[in-house]
């Protein structure tokens, strides 16, 4: 049966050339990309993802996907108009934390759900900040918290002596 097959498709193959269906392709003649040396084993993944705009993100395993998505849980949310909006977005993010717990594929990397009252709280805080109205040019301006904005959401690395 496979050698039917096979010469089934060696006919269609030998037509298509005769009919000139294979001439002026696009890279004609050209060397495949990335084949070059050094030679990367995942040079059309690379390129696929640069040709269809994708983050590089797509190829981590899901744990770090989702330790990389806490980690911009703030960037994230500074934008949301409500609270609500906050509250959903990283009720989401922890849906999927969850549903990764419950059956934990990949590397064992700690993720854990993230604190809703925390980055509401640090959201508030942002949305909030005293406004200073300059008097000579009428324009408002937020002055920045004392204290750094990122280091709310990296309890992991501190360690308790």
């Amino acid at each position: 049966m496979t050698e039917a097959w096979e010469a089934t498709v060696e006919a269609q193959i030998r037509g298509a050339v005769q009919r000139g269906e294979f001439d002026d392709l696009p890279g004609m003649g050209k060397p495949i990309p990335g084949r070059g040396a050094p030679y990367d084993e995942s040079w059309w993944i690379k390129s696929f993802l640069e040709r269809e705009a994708l983050p590089s993100d797509l190829l981590l395993p899901t744990p770090l996907q989702l330790r990389r998505r806490v980690e911009q849980v703030p960037d994230e949310v500074r934008d949301l108009p409500t609270e609500q909006a906050v509250r959903d977005f990283v009720g989401q993010l922890n849906a999927q934390i969850v549903a990764w717990l419950r059956n934990p594929d990949g590397p064992r990397v700690a993720v854990r759900p993230v604190n809703v009252d925390e980055v509401v709280r640090r959201w508030r805080a942002e949305h909030t900040a005293p406004r200073l109205a300059s008097p000579a040019t009428d324009r408002v301006t937020v002055v920045a918290p004392d204290r750094p904005r990122r280091a709310w959401w990296l309890p992991w690395r501190r360690r308790s002596r």
